[in-house]
């Protein structure tokens, strides 16, 4: 804001020689004795003088600015109007504000002595308000600067245009900036340096230190590397990083990201390594060595300095040469754990020896592949019969497992040299492992019924919820199947198989539970056998009788026969059993009467029409005759016909099936052969057990019509 004179006579008698100019009259004459004074409006810009003698009332005139051209005069006797309008005389005291708005000659306004009048005055910079400035031509004050007192700091007033600007000149700027239409800008020149630490190139402030188009001086441009991207770190150039996929494994900025993928290892860095045979390093001879990155980074080097065990043991050396743990025994140069002078006839690959670690004395003999698998010396002999002579009532276990041609026998713990396949113990018992079974339930037989024989060799076991004979048998005697015989084995089902089923019995679809999760009348024969060391599987042929069948096919009475396998193999079923049905949809159902519902062809022994009569009863058509029940006590007369379709017979079964697993060579396993009656202890079932043969091939788990 610009401050008035002080000087307010001064002012008036501008305001009156201004008047006088602008008009073609004489000016009216001054009385030196009067008193003026002077105010200015900020408001409206106007100024107030008040004059006349002393002895009288002052008189106030009011100047108003009027267009250019215009005038308005105040003095102390009276008032000359010039916009031709009469004579006008006021009282003493009075106030007369005149605004002219042309010259109008020879008009006049006259006031007494003592009056007051406003006048109006042309604008001078003095003033007007700050952020104002006197506009020349409309003679008024109007927004705009005049000098930088008019702008807020630290703007600048440009005066050629009358406006507040950031700056007018690169000097008003700070440096690294430049002006630029009247704002600061990043920039910089010869006259206004960049700030410290930074260098001016192009009219751009640069750090030359990181800047990759300017590194270590203005216009050197950092190369692109290879594959990758350029930096500039402490004014150097170099690799800041590759684009996939490519990496730089060897640390050379100069050929940049040289790896199409991504890097093993840096390039000098040193690893430990082994390539012996697991279980080894460290044991005997046998130590680890060391491996280098190569310059390239894209892998190890060989290992050098390690020790890895010898082919062949060295005898009478006192060292472990093969890191076997044992010092100066047999070579076992394919590591199956049989050594050429502890019986292993094929311990190397030959002519005559394809696969070393297949054959040993733990193997089993495979027929027709032309080599000698047990290394008993002789080239695919028949396995040996052992169950001719054994007595039908016994209550040995291995008996059991010799009827079902598991011949070869072993000691759980015996020397490595005399490690072979065979049935380590048995045990014959109830379904839950406890308790001893009905004296009756089990037999070893020449055959069952009129049409059965055994499968391989003389005999087959027997397992029974009733007695395990024929119509003609004796030791033990035959006893009927319906309403059947209650024997008081009653047990818990296998505890791990019912856990893995959730705490119920697996069932056939739409087929109602059981009441209770009790195995009554049970049975069960338990082997635990060492693994021949080239096998992967087994199958056994059994066969399936119940007098459940007809009238109890898909109800709570679901006789159940289950085999559990505890072996390390994998691809046996979770809850171990494969007496099993493996459905199209992947479901797996165990076998009893129901499986007629699940799995239409397993049940081919009985006759066709209605069955489960007693329950949810359909039509079953599967039936191929009647010749696997004849003689058995299942052909029988039941005396009524409980589904009123012609059909008297006591009973069905299922024919002979395949029964698969998988197992882990030269492992320990556990088999449990269980059968009971379901929900009561009446109408009972039955189980033909044989065939045991080993496989050099996994199977898929389950049963199959043989």
């Amino acid at each position: 804001m610009h401050k008035l004179c002080p000087d307010i006579v001064a002012l008036a008698s501008c305001a009156v020689l201004l008047a006088a100019c602008g008009d073609d009259q004489p000016a009216s004459s001054f009385d030196p004795t009067s008193q003026v004074t002077t105010a200015n409006n900020p408001t409206t810009n106007q100024v107030s003088s008040t004059s006349g003698p002393q002895d009288t009332e002052p008189t106030t005139t009011t100047v108003t600015p009027t267009e250019p051209g215009t005038s308005s005069v105040g003095t102390e006797t009276g008032t000359t109007d010039t916009t031709g309008t009469p004579e006008t005389t006021t009282d003493p005291g009075t106030t007369t504000t005149v605004d002219t708005t042309g010259p109008d000659p020879g008009t006049t306004s006259t006031t007494d002595p003592g009056t007051s009048t406003t006048m109006a005055m042309p604008c001078e910079e003095a003033n007007c308000p700050m952020g104002q400035f006197c506009d020349p031509n409309g003679n008024q004050c109007i927004p705009g600067c005049n000098d930088d007192t008019d702008c807020n700091a630290p703007t600048k007033c440009d005066v050629g245009s009358n406006t507040c600007k950031g700056c007018l000149g690169d000097g008003d700027c700070p440096l690294g900036t430049v002006c630029d239409g009247g704002e600061c800008v990043p920039g910089c020149n010869d006259m206004q340096p960049c700030q410290d630490g930074l260098a001016c190139c192009s009219n751009s402030c640069v750090d030359l230190l990181v800047d990759v188009a300017n590194c270590q001086a203005c216009g050197n441009a950092c190369p692109v590397p290879p594959n990758g991207n350029a930096a500039c770190v402490m004014a150097q150039c170099g690799l800041a990083s590759c684009k996939a996929p490519w990496n730089d494994c060897d640390k050379d900025p100069a050929n940049g990201c040289e790896n199409q993928g991504p890097c093993q290892c840096d390039p000098g860095t040193q690893t430990a390594c082994y390539t012996g045979q697991g279980g080894t390093q460290g044991v005997g001879i046998c130590k680890e060595g060391l491996q280098t990155c190569n310059p390239q980074g894209t892998g190890y080097g060989p290992c050098t300095g390690e020790v890895t065990p010898n082919p062949t043991e060295i005898c009478s050396n006192n060292l472990d040469d093969d890191c076997d743990g044992q010092v100066d025994e047999d070579a076992d140069a394919d590591g199956d754990g049989y050594t050429v002078c502890g019986g292993d006839c094929c311990d190397e690959v030959g002519p005559s020896c394809l696969n070393p670690a297949l054959v040993n004395p733990g193997a089993f003999e495979v027929g027709g592949n032309m080599v000698d698998d047990d290394c008993d010396g002789t080239k695919d002999n028949p396995v040996a019969s052992c169950d001719a002579n054994l007595a039908s009532n016994s209550s040995n276990a291995l008996d059991y497992a010799k009827a079902i041609d598991l011949c070869q026998t072993t000691t759980e713990n015996p020397p490595q040299n005399q490690k072979k396949w065979g049935v380590i113990s048995g045990t014959l018992t109830r379904a839950d492992g406890v308790g001893a079974i009905d004296s009756q339930a089990k037999s070893i037989r020449p055959g069952f019924g009129t049409n059965v024989l055994p499968q391989q060799n003389a005999r087959l076991a027997i397992l029974s919820t009733g007695n395990a004979a024929d119509q003609n048998d004796a030791m033990p005697p035959y006893a009927d199947f319906q309403p059947g015989k209650i024997n008081g084995a009653n047990s818990a089902a296998p505890a791990d198989w019912l856990a893995a089923n959730g705490g119920q019995f697996p069932n056939a679809p739409g087929c109602p539970g059981a009441q209770s999760n009790g195995a009554n009348d049970s049975a069960m024969l338990k082997l635990r056998i060492r693994v021949p060391t080239n096998a992967k599987s087994f199958n056994v042929q059994m066969y399936f009788y119940s007098a459940e069948w007809p009238e109890y096919v898909c109800t709570a009475f679901n006789d159940l026969f289950v085999t559990l396998v505890n072996s390390t193999a994998a691809g046996n079923p979770n809850d171990r059993n494969i007496a099993i049905y493996n459905a199209p949809n992947n479901q797996k159902y165990p076998v009893g009467v129901n499986i007629a519902k699940a799995a239409p062809g397993l049940f081919t022994q009985c006759q066709n029409g209605v069955v489960g009569c007693y329950g949810n009863q359909f039509n079953y058509n599967n039936c191929t005759g009647t010749q696997g029940i004849a003689g058995t006590g299942f052909q029988a007369d039941a005396g009524f016909d409980y589904c009123q379709e012609g059909n008297y017979h006591t009973g069905g079964a299922t024919g002979w099936l395949k029964m698969s697993g998988n197992v882990t060579g030269g492992e320990i396993m556990e088999i449990r052969f269980a059968i009971w009656d379901t929900a009561d202890g009446q109408w009972d079932s039955l189980v033909l057990l044989d065939d045991w043969v080993w496989s050099v091939q996994a199977s898929q788990p389950g049963v199959q019509p043989n």
